[in-house]
């Protein structure tokens, strides 16, 4: 008889779809993220359900937070006509040794997370908005030594990227509305994702340092 790994295995082998469904009582997106979690219980990544299903069924989640949030129904056996369903929780920790970027990771300066950090705010005006009309602004510009690094970016809004062109906030009469700042890993999760669950949030808000402007 085929274990509920070898199905799911004949899911990612392109023989059957794997299909999702909320679980009673909880919230549903098809974009839901899981959390995941090194073996010392030390927030990693947000992984797609589909691979959080894959290490389910290679027998690779060591333990879990929270209510199972999605299930996911993979083969069906042949011999009996019974589907296999995995239930997804909201946070799971991996077995296996903890990965040295959990001990001092350092999130990528993408525009994603930079425009997540200002809130897709313009740091000159405090116009809000939509992302494709922002831009990365670097406060000292490249050309006079600045460096591409989260302390020195800012979110800008395309007319208030070009009126400042190669000057210095200073010099354009263009004050900054707030100090660009580099976000710990577990900011930069929380930026990195609009569709937390509650169980996920509050994990990582309890382990936001005191001073982040997120514990709000």
């Amino acid at each position: 008889m085929e274990t509920d790994a070898a199905r799911t295995g004949l899911i990612y082998a392109g023989t059957e779809a794997p299909r999702a469904s909320p679980v009673a009582g909880r919230p549903f997106s098809p974009n839901l993220r899981v959390l995941s979690l090194d073996s010392h219980g030390r927030a990693m990544s947000w992984i797609h359900w589909q691979e959080a299903t894959c290490l389910y069924a290679r027998d690779a989640v060591a333990w879990t937070i929270g209510e199972p949030c999605m299930r996911v129904h993979g083969g069906t056996n042949r011999l009996t006509g019974d589907r296999s369903v995995i239930e997804l929780h909201p946070i799971i920790a991996t077995r296996g040794h903890p990965r040295n970027r959990a001990l001092d990771p350092t999130p990528a300066l993408t525009n994603s997370a930079l425009f997540a950090r200002d809130a897709y705010l313009c740091m000159y005006c405090g116009g809000q908005f939509p992302r494709p009309y922002l831009t990365r602004d670097h406060v000292l510009p490249l050309s006079r030594g600045g460096r591409d690094v989260w302390e020195n970016v800012v979110t800008a809004c395309f007319q208030c990227n070009s009126r400042k062109g190669n000057r210095t906030p200073a010099q354009a009469n263009m004050p900054l509305l707030a100090v660009p700042y580099r976000p710990s890993w577990i900011e930069h999760l929380i930026l990195s994702n609009r569709n937390i669950l509650a169980d996920q949030m509050a994990f990582l808000k309890a382990q936001l340092p005191s001073r982040s402007k997120l514990c709000a």
